[in-house]
């Protein structure tokens, strides 16, 4: 594999952001589901985020540590990697913390673009280990991954905020919108994926060799 790539995602540095932005978030899903008082977490299902956030969180690091563990390790943990696919829920619960959903209007648009830029970036770099060849084939995963997830997590959203709440006459427009942001997000990713991307060099297979 690319020899960039190892010192990326290798050494001590992006270990460190992704333990830390893992208790970061965890920290803040504390405060907000178990001290009273908060507004602006008010009505937000933070009792369930606590539960599931974490969860998903884990869930590259620990796919990443049992492929590891049934194989044999050659290149670093992908630290990195793991880091950019967290950073999207603590990017979340930090615009909650600090109110930024309801004060700042674009808030939620520019989060929908940048949260899905970071996930697909790390399960881009994922995806790169496989040596996936065409380069435009990484592009066209990466990004209709990203499309999926889009996907997945307005409807989600829809079953645990909307469908019951007051945004439901509003929330056709504002999903397609989302929608489209995420999946835009994940088109970039790819292709800054795709720029920085070598695959292996494969055997020469054209030269005959004849038995010994």
């Amino acid at each position: 594999m690319i020899e960039s790539r190892r010192r990326t995602e290798g050494g001590n540095c992006p270990r460190v952001a992704a333990i830390a932005i893992f208790a970061l978030t965890v920290g803040q899903l504390a405060v907000a589901t178990f001290v009273p008082g908060l507004p602006q977490f008010e009505g937000k299902a933070f009792g369930a985020r606590l539960f599931f956030y974490p969860l998903l969180m884990a869930i590259v690091p620990t796919a990443c540590w049992l492929v590891r563990r049934r194989g044999t390790p050659t290149d670093p943990f992908p630290w990195g990697a793991c880091a950019f696919v967290m950073a999207p829920f603590l990017v979340d619960v930090t615009g909650n913390t600090l109110d930024l959903y309801d004060s700042v209007v674009w808030w939620d648009d520019a989060n929908h673009f940048v949260n899905w830029l970071l996930l697909s970036w790390g399960l881009g770099l994922l995806m790169a280990r496989l040596d996936v060849r065409p380069r435009w084939i990484l592009v066209l995963a990466i990004t209709g991954l990203g499309a999926i997830l889009a996907i997945a997590w307005e409807l989600g959203e829809w079953y645990t905020f909307i469908r019951h709440g007051t945004e439901l006459d509003s929330a056709y427009q504002d999903t397609l919108g989302d929608e489209t942001l995420g999946t835009l997000g994940a088109f970039v990713a790819a292709l800054i994926v795709a720029r920085g991307y070598q695959p292996s060099p494969r055997p020469d297979t054209t030269t005959f060799q004849p038995d010994s």
